[in-house]
């Protein structure tokens, strides 16, 4: 399949990497030092489920590169997804299917803003990866899984296509009936993303102790009243099961969104803890965690804005 990769990144980077190793014909876009490195000496992975690497792999700096697409795996910034999906109208053709694995709900929504709506597929993913220096990813936890359905939630030839793309890749995948509720269910996590910022610290130790704990407890409850007020189809456990989630986590995992404000970066905040703040004066809803975590993190957000990093 003619793959491309738009932000090779640490999502970005993991998958397309398997997905290219499967034999695929894929595309990378990157930029600055990690586009030179993926040039000069491919892109390497390292992985807790097995350390490999693409060379030479396909890569460019330029959208408008990409030729007859037929699947596009949007991994840019939240922020970064209107900016993007201007550039992929140019080269997509009535059977090119998106997905977009960004953090958050509104990614599928931006790119209907700009594409035919027929050509996007909602998505999400779970890995724990980062850039570890230019051309080289880093998959340090979780077993990295896409997520992906169809929005109105009706199947598809496309959608079994796809996955059946993804398994020969090796890429642990769900056909989703309702992506919208999975998307939410990932929101509630990574929303706890913000609190590991203004702590300043890794999961293991927001969890362990009593009063960052109740937090986070209350943090992923108030989430799942917008969602539900928002008709999201959560089950009553969908808290319970988030912090369990969060107890499986290696106890010094952190966040992109957390090491971003921390390093003094640009951040997703608005898309995620923003987001729910937003979201919650709409419908009349107190969300006194969210609201305090995104207050407090909008100064260091301006200041990484300001300063360009």
């Amino acid at each position: 399949m003619k793959i491309a990769i738009i932000g090779t990144g640490a999502v970005g980077g993991y998958f397309g990497g398997k997905l290219a190793q499967a034999g695929n014909e894929v595309t990378f876009i990157a930029r600055g030092e990690h586009l030179k490195a993926i040039r000069e000496k491919g892109l390497e992975v390292k992985s807790i489920k097995g350390d490999f690497k693409i060379y030479p792999a396909n890569c460019t700096d330029k959208i408008e590169e990409i030729e007859n697409p037929e699947l596009i795996l949007v991994c840019v910034k939240a922020w970064q997804v209107k900016e993007t999906a201007e550039k992929i109208k140019q080269v997509i053709n009535e059977n090119t299917d998106v997905i977009p694995l960004q953090n958050g709900i509104l990614a599928a929504e931006e790119l209907c803003g700009f594409l035919p709506k027929k050509n996007v597929i909602g998505g999400l993913c779970r890995v724990f990866s980062k850039i570890e220096s230019p051309g080289v990813i880093n998959h340090m936890g979780l077993d990295p899984t896409i997520i992906f359905g169809e929005l109105d939630k009706a199947g598809s030839d496309r959608t079994v296509k796809i996955k059946n793309v993804f398994d020969e890749a090796l890429i642990t995948s769900v056909l989703s009936e309702d992506v919208e509720s999975e998307m939410w269910k990932k929101f509630l996590l990574i929303c706890s993303s913000g609190l590991l910022a203004v702590a300043r610290s890794s999961y293991g130790i927001v969890r362990e102790l009593p009063e960052t704990r109740k937090m986070l407890n209350e943090l992923f409850t108030e989430i799942y009243n917008v969602g539900i007020a928002s008709g999201v189809n959560l089950t009553p456990d969908t808290v319970e099961k988030t912090m369990k989630a969060v107890d499986g986590f290696d106890y010094n995992a952190t966040s992109s969104l957390t090491r971003d404000v921390m390093e003094g970066r640009p951040s997703e905040i608005e898309y995620q803890n923003g987001t729910v703040v937003r979201l919650a004066e709409k419908l009349g809803i107190d969300v006194p965690v969210n609201r305090f975590i995104y207050n407090c993190i909008l100064p260091m957000e301006k200041k990484a804005s300001d300063t360009g990093v």
